[in-house]
């Protein structure tokens, strides 16, 4: 029986479209006048050309190579168990539509907001010297772009499937947010190994060999460089940034469904949180106006941070005046007593709050002006064994307090509900909501940095007079502010990762619920079934990080070769006076980020699946708590440690302690290609992949419970487990595991064949 909706509802539902679709426009409007800016010199076009071909090239391949995988998937998804109600459209067909949905507006996110990007650095370039405010400008609201897709596309995904399923959306959103979460791990992982196996070949020659400046033209890996900032930064965080957005969103719609039954209180539990993502929208348009320079002596992030507030304010308005005319007359299913109406815009304001603490965290331990990042910088004087020392210290450090944040924000959104049940859940969920709000400013913060770093690049590599020592130095400010607003997002993508998985892992006790079944899991840890779920779990996460920095290695390995070749076989290219082969160490990344992604994306795939099919259900529960913890603390330990080798350099080369070509720089040097993959691979790469398992162990659960070998039987006072050794179950921990021993065996063999 279809629930209907109410007259409240129904303008609701409306206004969500309308909004998503206003934000679409305005994506198309930015882009317009985008390009519409001067792009300058014919020399600085021919680099920016170079830029954009190297970029769209990769992701060609990229969604090429993960399509036949995207198939399957979406052939198992229509396989894969679903309860079908009565009356509605087919839930397995929808589950599998949803998915491609997902996969290809996270593909479309990262793809077109990246063309934007390698078109807007030219025009930011030939923008700086006529003025700082108009670089700024340009360069903030080219990245707006990307921003305001994701906005308008994962907001759009989650009210169509409303529309169509009501109240067993939340079955067919899984498929969503599995499809979007799936491409941000292959665009994190290919992208990151892409731009980090061309920063460390070209620093490591360029500056340490040959004493040349970063983006010296007869470096052949420099283009390379270049063109990672874009499939890594622009295209790789906005996707992950989307599969935030969708999994948060779907997660609060579970909860939503489970806390407040819509027979009782109508779609309010569901429509809250897009409706709170619609005010978002809007907020985030206005903020976009408020990113402009008050005089060229501005800073640029104090232009940024100011637009920030400005949506954040807006938000917060919208938020309690929501709150007040929409969720009053709701109580709570555990207890029976009256929830009230402004406990949930304080769950959205508790993400609200994480993220700024997260800003600052960030700043704290990455900033140029922090006493971590002198201390590095001072600590190269005495060379790199006590730079990296110092770093890791750092990053440790930074996670404690990046987990004790995050689990303040946690204990503030369930506490105000005054319990532990699911609507406590529900005020978690909301706190991801909350936090990921301002998505089209976080996405725009982060797409800032490739833009202003690729300008300062061109500057760099035009051989021409196109540029005044003032422009040069208008660029170099936004590529350093540039990287703290990467470093800022890069905290905001992780932090949104964690309380997304918290979401999903309630989710799954939940989920069988609402299907009429019984949970799933079993919250306790004196279970050994659990214990060693958790253990596994936790050292899933190593696993990927081994490889994917492993990954980065290898690339970079085949990089510095070729780039030292070139300097010792074509003639004239030290003296400038002929050009390197560019797109050969394009091409080098490219082909090494293919090769990487197949034993990082069966890892995440597999091992959970095997967990749960081998171990049971509950035993999965473990695993996905176990890899949330400790994907957490890595997460955050790697994106800042990298984030402040980077920054200790750029003190460095600013002057300090000797400056460039100093053995403090070399020694900085080495410190920031050891930070670079941990800062843009494997830390980043580690948020789509919790989301992975937690979004897998969701659509299998189900049939985990019916065919795991291992099966728990709950009683009292004493539970056990008995084996199943059903033909099914038994062929599938088979599968699964030749999968995951060949997955290893292909990263293993790699590896020897570098060492040849």
């Amino acid at each position: 029986m279809v629930i209907e909706l109410t007259a409240l509802d129904s303008n609701f539902t409306i206004m969500i479209v309308i909004i998503a679709v206003a934000g679409l426009i305005y994506a198309v409007l930015l882009a317009f006048q985008t390009l519409k800016h001067p792009t300058g010199t014919k020399e600085m076009n021919r680099i920016s050309n170079a830029i954009q071909v190297g970029a769209n090239s990769y992701l060609k391949k990229q969604l090429t190579s993960i399509g036949v995988m995207v198939a399957i998937l979406a052939a198992i998804l229509v396989m894969l168990p679903a309860h079908q109600p009565e009356g509605f459209p087919s839930i397995r067909l929808g589950r599998m539509l949803a998915f491609l949905m997902g996969a290809g507006f996270s593909a479309t996110v990262g793809y077109a907001g990246m063309n934007i990007a390698t078109r807007a650095n030219v025009r930011v370039a030939a923008a700086a010297n006529k003025s700082f405010g108009d670089a700024v400008k340009i360069a903030y609201r080219g990245g707006t772009v990307a921003g305001m897709l994701t906005d308008g596309l994962g907001l759009l995904g989650g009210i169509i499937a409303f529309i169509i399923f009501r109240e067993w959306a939340f079955e067919v959103l899984l498929g969503f947010g599995f499809g979007g979460t799936l491409i941000a791990l292959f665009y994190r992982v290919g992208g990151g190994i892409f731009t980090k196996a061309a920063d460390v070949g070209a620093d490591l020659v360029g500056k340490v060999e040959k004493g040349i400046p970063e983006d010296d033209p007869r470096n052949a890996a420099v283009v390379a460089d270049l063109v990672g900032d874009n499939v890594g930064d622009c295209a790789g965080m906005a996707a992950d940034i989307f599969e935030s957005y969708e999994v948060t969103e779907v997660a609060a719609m579970i909860l939503g469904l489970a806390a407040f039954p819509p027979a009782i209180y109508g779609f309010k539990g569901v429509l809250f949180p897009l409706m709170v993502r619609a005010i978002g929208v809007l907020s985030s348009i206005i903020g976009t106006y408020a990113v402009r320079l008050r005089g060229e002596r501005e800073n640029a992030m104090r232009a940024i941070t100011r637009g920030y507030s400005v949506s954040a304010v807006a938000s917060i308005i919208g938020f309690f005046i929501l709150s007040y005319f929409y969720m009053q007359g709701l109580t709570d299913l555990n207890t029976g007593s009256a929830i009230v109406w402004w406990n949930f815009p304080v769950a959205i304001m508790a993400g609200i709050g994480l993220a700024v603490s997260t800003n600052f965290l960030t700043e704290h331990f990455t900033s140029t002006e922090s006493k971590a990042v002198k201390g590095m910088s001072k600590a190269c004087q005495t060379g790199a064994a006590t730079n990296l020392l110092e770093g890791i210290a750092v990053g440790y450090e930074s996670s404690v307090w990046a987990i004790v944040s995050i689990a303040i924000a946690i204990f503030v959104s369930v506490i105000i509900f005054g319990t532990l049940g699911v609507t406590a859940f529900y005020g978690v969920a909301l706190c991801g909501i909350g936090q990921l709000t301002l998505t089209g400013n976080n996405v725009a913060m982060d797409t800032f940095g490739p833009i202003a770093d690729n300008a300062q690049g061109i500057a760099e590599m035009t051989k021409d007079e196109s540029f005044t020592p003032r422009a040069k130095d208008v660029l170099a400010d936004m590529d350093s502010v540039g990287n703290t607003t990467k470093a800022v997002t890069k905290g905001i993508a992780i932090a949104s990762a964690v309380i997304a998985a918290v979401s999903l892992f309630r989710s799954y006790i939940e989920l069988p619920l609402l299907l009429g079944g019984e949970e799933l899991l079993i919250l306790d840890l004196s279970i050994p079934l659990i214990f060693i779920g958790l253990l596994v779990g936790g050292a899933i996460p190593l696993l990927f990080s081994s490889i994917s920095v492993k990954a980065v290695g290898k690339a970079a390995a085949k990089m510095i070769r070729e780039v030292r070749r070139q300097f010792a076989e074509i003639p004239g290219l030290w003296e400038g006076k002929a050009d390197p082969d560019y797109e050969r160490c394009v091409s080098i990344s490219t082909r090494a980020a293919q090769k990487e992604l197949l034993p990082l994306g069966i890892l995440a795939i597999a091992s959970p699946l095997l967990v749960g099919f081998l171990l049971s259900g509950v035993a999965l529960g473990g695993f996905l708590g176990g890899a949330i913890i400790a994907s957490q603390l890595l997460a955050v330990f790697m994106a800042n440690a990298g984030g402040a080798f980077d920054n200790a350099k750029k003190s460095i080369e600013d002057g300090l302690y000797g400056g460039k070509g100093s053995d403090a720089h070399k020694a900085a040097v080495i410190g920031d290609t050891v930070g670079d993959p941990l800062k843009d691979t494997a830390g980043p790469a580690l948020n789509p992949m919790m989301k992975v398992i937690n979004l897998i162990a969701l659509l299998v659960g189900p049939l985990i419970l019916q065919v795991s070998v291992i099966s728990y039987i709950a009683g009292e006072p004493v539970s056990s487990f008995a084996f199943n050794p059903s033909l099914l179950g038994i062929a599938i921990v088979i599968i699964l595991t030749a999968a995951l021993a060949f997955g290893l065996w292909y990263s293993k063999r790699e590896s020897e064949e570098i060492l040849e």
